[in-house]
């Protein structure tokens, strides 16, 4: 007999990504969802277009576990798709919009994208056509958009503009919707009737310690129960209205989307961050519910004219990450509000715990809550992985339903990231205390995070490597008041050459993204050595030194 204490528990629910909209949408048909600048749509607005779409999707040929990208800004459209790709059992690839045209085509040929979806809605700071016809030969000589046939990417068959125009090489909008008369609504349920829970409902990319992005494929249960997860610690109800200016590409807004949606609130956001704009649409929408996440968001809207506490006045929770010092800034700076912060990765569904509302300030600061309900996360010597004791530092390592089951083709990475019990080995170094609560301190190998972005060292460095002045390239973190880090490049040169820092970073510019292009660069002869390798901590205390930065930010 099941003993009464047992049922106080919360029972496990848990979805897929399409019933978790069509769920909602029964429950608040009429409430507001999400707001994107002047864009907004109901509950049962998104589910009506999403199944649409998703029987569109079906007509396009469009099977179970095909991959079908997005890359566009913030946009209403962006998170229809989302839903619609979800209903018709393929696979959304969330495709980064920061990247150059290089690391798109890697990502469009190593994801296997049958169809890709996107939009010009921002071409004063990125033309994502022009960005695809660098990355794709042959695409603006395509004649049959319906068809495509391109060397480099041999299983797109498709691109959509979600947008009237349709360039050389994309169906436009209208083309895309003339599919939806084609199936009928007993087919798309058809097909949502035979979604699994295990089945990947999304991918991401995230850089690892090669110059290549490495594919995440995150399961309809990793994702709905993680944000049911969320939802919970942070004691969201349908009242709360969350703002979040994060791209719709990145776990960091689709994850408290989910968490909101799951309780019957409504998100706001922009599809381009201006701190100016965003201050005044917080207070029009009366958000309660800040995602701002990275310190660039938090220092350009406290640090703008426009800001004042009256327009945050209905504000109660703030998520950020950072530095615990700069944390209690903020947590002076907006007083009214309950300051928290997460632990997390691509690779682990986004995030594995959050501080909880109720902690101190201290704690909230300092530690980012105890691992969710389904997740275990314990320290170990990345030596020996001898499991450590609370307090001590280690690598972190994680096991439960949100980790993921392997990168996408990568089986030697896969070999790398999980101990021989299936435990998923983070790279990262933090402890935990004496009641599981995370305190995150740092990368152990040379992994940057700037700005919320992983960036690989040795990616920087094999791009360095190609100007022909470079011998040999050492790229570093170093921290950094707005990105939390930058990063810093040591360079030989080969003998009589001659290069300038400004050279270099030109060399740079345009090719790969700009978050990875070195903030210092400096010239050496000689190394910093052990008895094999270059000892790369030891160039970060130089120019940590030189700088009078404080080590203690990346600590």
């Amino acid at each position: 007999m099941i003993h009464s204490s047992f049922l106080d528990h919360p029972l496990i629910e848990v979805t897929t990504l399409g019933d978790f909209l069509l769920d909602a949408a029964r429950r608040w048909p009429d409430s507001e969802l999400l707001v994107v600048d002047e864009h907004r749509i109901s509950y049962i607005e998104m589910a009506e277009r999403a199944v649409a779409k998703a029987g569109a999707l079906q007509a396009m040929g469009v099977q179970s576990g095909d991959h079908v990208g997005i890359l566009a800004p913030n946009q209403v459209e962006v998170i229809e798709m989302l839903f619609a790709i979800s209903l018709s059992g393929a696979v959304a690839v969330l495709l980064n919009g920061r990247y150059k045209s290089t690391e798109l085509a890697y990502v469009i040929e190593n994801s296997d994208l049958r169809w890709l979806f996107t939009s010009d809605r921002v071409p004063d700071h990125v033309s994502y056509i022009q960005l695809l016809y660098g990355a794709l030969n042959g695409l603006r000589e395509a004649q049959d958009p319906f068809a495509l046939s391109l060397p480099s990417a041999p299983k797109l068959k498709g691109i959509v503009l979600m947008e009237p125009a349709s360039p050389p090489g994309f169906l436009n909008n209208d083309q895309f919707l003339q599919f939806t008369k084609k199936t009928t609504p007993q087919e798309v349920w058809q097909r949502r009737s035979e979604v699994s829970l295990s089945d990947p409902c999304l991918m991401m990319y995230t850089s690892g310690t090669t110059a290549l992005p490495k594919g995440c494929p995150v399961s309809h249960e990793a994702l709905v129960r993680t944000a049911i997860e969320v939802g919970s610690r942070l004691t969201l109800t349908k009242e709360d209205k969350m703002w979040n200016p994060l791209p719709m590409f990145h776990m960091s807004f689709i994850l408290p989307f989910l968490a909101v949606l799951r309780k019957g609130g409504s998100s706001s956001s922009c599809v381009h961050f201006q701190a100016g704009p965003s201050l005044e649409m917080i207070a029009k929408e009366e958000a309660s519910f800040l995602f701002v996440a990275f310190p660039t968001v938090m220092s350009a809207l406290l640090n703008h004219d426009d800001f004042s506490l009256k327009k945050l006045s209905k504000v109660r929770l703030i998520n950020n990450v950072g530095a615990p010092a700069q944390l209690k800034i903020n947590m002076s700076a907006i007083p009214n509000a309950t300051h928290i912060t997460a632990y997390g990765s691509t690779e682990i569904t986004g995030v594995a715990s959050f501080s909880h509302p109720e902690d101190s300030d201290d704690i909230r600061a300092y530690r980012s809550g105890r691992p969710f309900n389904g997740i275990k996360v314990k320290i170990v010597n990345p030596e020996t992985l001898a499991e450590l004791p609370p307090g001590e530092h280690g690598e972190i390592l994680v096991s439960g339903f949100s980790v993921l089951k392997g990168y996408y083709k990568s089986p030697e990475k896969n070999a790398e990231a999980f101990d021989e019990y299936g435990w998923f080995r983070t790279g990262d170094i933090g402890s935990v205390d004496t009641l599981g609560r995370i305190a995150y301190h740092g990368r152990i190998k040379d992994m940057l995070k700037v700005g919320g972005e992983n960036v690989a060292a040795v990616e920087i460095e094999s791009f360095l490597s190609q100007h022909p002045a470079v011998a040999l390239a050492q790229v570093v973190g170093v921290p950094d008041n707005k990105l939390l880090e930058v990063a810093a490049a040591f360079i030989e040169l080969r003998p009589n050459t001659h290069c300038s820092e400004e050279q270099l970073i030109d060399f740079c510019s345009g090719k790969i993204a700009s978050f990875k292009i070195p903030r210092y660069i400096r010239f050496v002869k000689e190394w910093p050595m052990s008895s094999t390798k270059i000892q790369k901590y030891k160039l970060s205390e130089i120019l940590i030194t030189e700088l009078a930065l404080d080590k203690s930010d990346l600590s």
